[in-house]
């Protein structure tokens, strides 16, 4: 989530230096984090280990696979080979007595994404195509002409055209229905087939026939497809005293679009700032390393995160340097039940050392750790290796991190279905406490109780009042969890000053 190098990541040292900002390569992203040596002499691999999460799946290190070696005793050999002769046996009656004429490629294929996915829900085979895709994502940025789009009627409908793109500057509306690309008409395409047109090298043309509202005639316009960075932070001031930014995903840009929003709100504001908002809600994760620098942005020292694998030697740690961007400010972390991964890595990192208060409701509890092994020639798979840690030692893998302040965007509706999380999906790990083992881990110790002035955490409206307009994102002043967000803070802000109390780990 490709072109790797050996970088090393010192933050699984007591000495710590950050992670290196590092561009993407020509055949994808390169977040870069070398193996332990164990598992380098083990695997034989070449190249190195790049480090990340995609749609809510924790990736970790991307790694070449290695030369399978015979390695049984013979009784597990033979019984290894028989279980072969069957696959090989049910292949061939599937191509020679299926309904339809079947591709051996999209047979194996099928069989080895059977084989990952029941292993669990994350585990899986990624084809050529799937593979370049997950990089994309991964990088941050592509050749394209910035619009979201959706389908309507069989077109490609504009959502929206992105701030200073070659679709912004050439007029296109939200609302225009994209009817044909370069004279082809996008009836019959899926979107993405659409999409996959529309993108491509920076500098290359593309025509776009729109059909747009309140005009007789279709609209030709000519594009050059330009580098598109879609915006993965969203940042204002609540009021003139208090900075708000909504992180949408972690992908290579959202450290440094982090920094950025943040230096832009603080000049805004000067010395009016009280305190600043992290919104993490329906952010279902990204690139590891991301998550690592934006906890690290907030936090001085100690531990952010750490991964157990299969073998204990393989276990990894990643710490923080000093250096906090909100300057001590009091925080709030939002999350929901689509807060996963690396945001759940984010929000536990900084509830465990409380630097930041948790509010919303419970987050999605995806804990594992998946590495992406490219094959060469083909895709690559994603295989489940470890599972991650907050700092006080909890795994939140099918539980989640419960916020400090429950809020709840809406109110209760008792016939309204309930989210899935993860432990709601079938074959998903169990969490470290309900596993019998031989020795059982000890519990982590709990959590220290939130040091608020007395009297604030009463003032907090845990539910919208009954006849509260319904939630408009284009109206922050209907977003409960954030209001209540912004009023604690200014409450914290109006009370004496206290010691700030931050847990060492």
């Amino acid at each position: 989530m490709s072109d790797v190098s050996g970088q090393q990541d010192d933050r699984r040292t007591p000495k710590v230096a950050r992670i290196p900002n590092l561009g993407a390569s020509p055949a994808g992203p390169s977040v870069m984090a070398a193996p332990p040596a164990s598992r380098r002499r083990r695997l034989g691999t070449f190249g190195a280990v790049t480090a990340a999460f995609l749609a809510g799946a924790v990736i970790g290190p991307v790694i070449a696979l290695p030369t399978i070696q015979a390695w049984a005793q013979d009784g597990g050999r033979a019984e290894t080979y028989r279980l072969l002769n069957l696959f090989g046996d049910v292949f061939e009656r599937i191509r020679a007595e299926y309904v339809e004429p079947v591709t051996d490629r999209d047979v194996i294929e099928n069989a080895i994404n059977g084989m990952l996915q029941g292993l669990d829900p994350h585990s899986s085979y990624m084809n050529p195509r799937s593979f370049r895709d997950m990089q994309v994502q991964t990088r941050g940025e592509f050749g394209g002409l910035g619009i979201e789009v959706t389908q309507e009627g069989g077109y490609v409908k504009v959502i929206s055209p992105i701030d200073d793109t070659p679709a912004a500057r050439a007029g296109v509306k939200p609302g225009d229905l994209i009817t044909h690309l370069n004279g082809q008409s996008t009836q019959g395409l899926t979107l993405q087939e659409a999409v996959e047109q529309m993108r491509g090298e920076r500098g290359t043309a593309i025509r776009l026939t729109i059909r747009r509202e309140g005009e007789s005639r279709p609209v030709e316009l000519s594009l050059t497809r330009d580098v598109i960075r879609p915006q993965v932070a969203r940042f204002r001031m609540e009021g003139n005293d208090i900075a708000y930014v909504r992180l949408s995903s972690f992908n290579e840009q959202t450290e440094g679009a982090l920094r950025r929003a943040m230096t832009s709100m603080r000049n805004q504001a000067g010395t009016n700032l009280k305190g600043v908002i992290l919104d993490l809600r329906n952010n279902p994760g990204g690139l590891l390393d991301q998550a690592v620098q934006v906890a690290d942005d907030f936090l001085d020292q100690g531990e952010i995160v750490s991964t157990r694998a299969r073998r204990a030697e393989d276990a990894q740690r990643w710490n923080a340097r000093p250096g906090d961007i909100a300057q001590g400010l009091p925080m709030v972390v939002l999350v929901n039940a689509g807060s996963a991964s690396a945001s759940e890595i984010v929000a536990g990192a900084l509830q465990d050392h409380r630097r930041a208060i948790v509010m919303g409701v419970k987050s999605f509890g995806k804990g594992s750790v998946q590495t992406v092994m490219p094959i060469p020639g083909q895709g690559a798979i994603r295989l489940t290796t470890a599972r991650y840690y907050t700092p006080s030692g909890r795994s939140i893998q099918a539980t989640g991190i419960e916020p400090d302040i429950e809020v709840l965007a809406a109110r209760v509706d008792p016939n309204a279905p309930a989210r899935d999380r993860e432990a709601d999906l079938r074959r998903a790990l169990r969490n470290d406490g309900e596993r019998a083992a031989a020795a059982p881990q000890p519990a982590p110790p709990p959590l220290p109780p939130l040091n608020l002035p007395a009297g604030v955490l009463d003032r907090v409206v845990r539910a919208p009042a009954e006849g509260a307009p319904a939630f408009d994102p284009t109206k922050p002043e209907t977003d409960h969890q954030l209001q209540q967000a912004a009023q604690l803070l200014r409450a914290i802000a109006a009370a004496p000053a206290q010691p700030q109390r931050r847990v060492q780990r």
